[in-house]
């Protein structure tokens, strides 16, 4: 019998085979165009570590939506695939053909085969061993980097703009918004109870943030043009920072709780093992009763990672835990995946003190709608 864990949850990590499916609505007469495109890209695909297989199907209702779904041996080579600069390059021919996307993808829980069907070899990764439990809400961040010199002004901007209309349509609404800056960096949270595309469209199109957007433009490193589709398309894909693992506890949040977002300078090529490190730690702190750590959440791409982490106590009270590496030898794991040229030593408690006074990265604003 599977038993649920009374915790809310998610994770790219449990090593579960993952099912992408992507939906495409195409433009009228780009069929052709979208066919080479295609070909040319899934022979690409099928070289990259973790995947297994993938299927193009078009419907037999409206020609014009179309459906890519993949197989991977699990999450972390899918989204180290997916979030590298090799992909966004890849799949700009594709974007002249398509009018519209959406990208959905799961854990593979169970499975069902025809028996006379089944081929000698076994499939590839692992099943989900249980299912987890979710509080109806998707949690994705943006980042993006800002000229030196220039950061103090983009705070003002970004902390100044009147809030969006948190009601979307009726099943999805806006929850809440964490800005938070490291340096130069800019880290945007949302949390959107419903369809997460159709929030982040909403939320693009209302004047107040359209304001704040064209207002920090001159400070950005990376130019965009958010009037020219392709060049938003590139900007937002670029700048997204997915969220990799989550862990709460469920029912209400007490009062009293600060939001803290922790900034791990990943030594090259170690942010997804820093992140899964982070994310056994937080599954263990979780399972403390008396763990003052309400909630967390872990984004990462390439070598980003931020940790928003939800506190009962001053981040400063408790260094270890805060930063998520309480336990013994924890230290010397996050030493060897971190750059400590940057960071500096963790080899005794005023070395932790100052790299967690280093990684609390400064709160631009967090607002959250009403009831939320």
């Amino acid at each position: 019998m599977t038993t649920l864990s009374e915790r809310i949850s998610q994770s790219a990590f449990d090593g579960s085979r993952l099912r992408v499916v992507l939906l495409l609505d195409l433009h009228e007469g780009a069929q052709q165009d979208f066919l080479e495109a295609y070909e040319h890209l899934r022979n690409q695909v099928a070289s990259v570590p973790g995947h297994i297989t993938d299927q193009l199907c078009q419907s037999i209702e409206n020609p014009s939506q179309w459906l890519i779904t993949s197989e991977w041996e699990s999450a972390p080579p899918f989204l180290a695939w997916v979030n590298s600069e090799e992909h966004v390059k890849m799949v700009q021919p594709l974007h002249g053909c398509v009018r519209d996307t959406r990208s959905l993808r799961f854990s593979v829980l169970r499975e069902t085969s025809n028996i006379a069907s089944l081929t000698p070899e076994p499939p590839k990764g692992r099943l989900q061993a249980n299912p987890r439990v979710g509080d109806g809400v998707v949690r994705h961040a943006l980042t993006f980097t800002v000229k030196p010199g220039s950061e103090s002004m983009v705070a003002e901007i970004l902390a100044g703009y009147t809030s969006p209309e948190a009601r979307v349509d009726d099943t999805t609404r806006l929850r809440r918004t964490s800005l938070f800056m490291h340096g130069n960096r800019v880290v945007r949270a949302v949390e959107v109870q419903g369809d997460l595309v159709a929030a982040l469209r909403h939320i693009s199109q209302q004047p107040e943030v359209r304001a704040v957007e064209e207002a920090i433009n001159p400070y950005l490193e990376q130019d965009r043009d958010l009037s020219d589709p392709n060049s938003a398309r590139v900007f937002f894909t670029r700048a997204a920072l997915p969220a990799v693992h989550h862990v709460a506890a469920g029912g209400q949040q007490p009062d009293g709780i600060r939001r803290h977002a922790l900034y791990y300078p990943a030594k090259e090529g170690c942010g997804m093992a820093l992140a899964r490190m982070l994310a056994r730690q937080d599954e263990l702190a979780a399972d403390d009763a008396s763990c003052p750590v309400a909630g967390s959440t872990i984004f990462q791409r390439d070598d980003v990672v931020v940790r928003m982490v939800d506190l009962r106590i001053p981040v400063d009270s408790d260094p270890m835990l805060s930063l998520g590496v309480r336990g013994p030898r924890k230290t010397a794991v996050l030493r060897r995946l971190i750059d400590t040229e940057v960071a500096g030593g963790l080899s005794n408690d005023r070395e932790i003190v100052h790299f967690l006074e280093r990684a609390d990265m400064a709160l631009i604003t967090d607002r959250r709608a009403p009831g939320a």
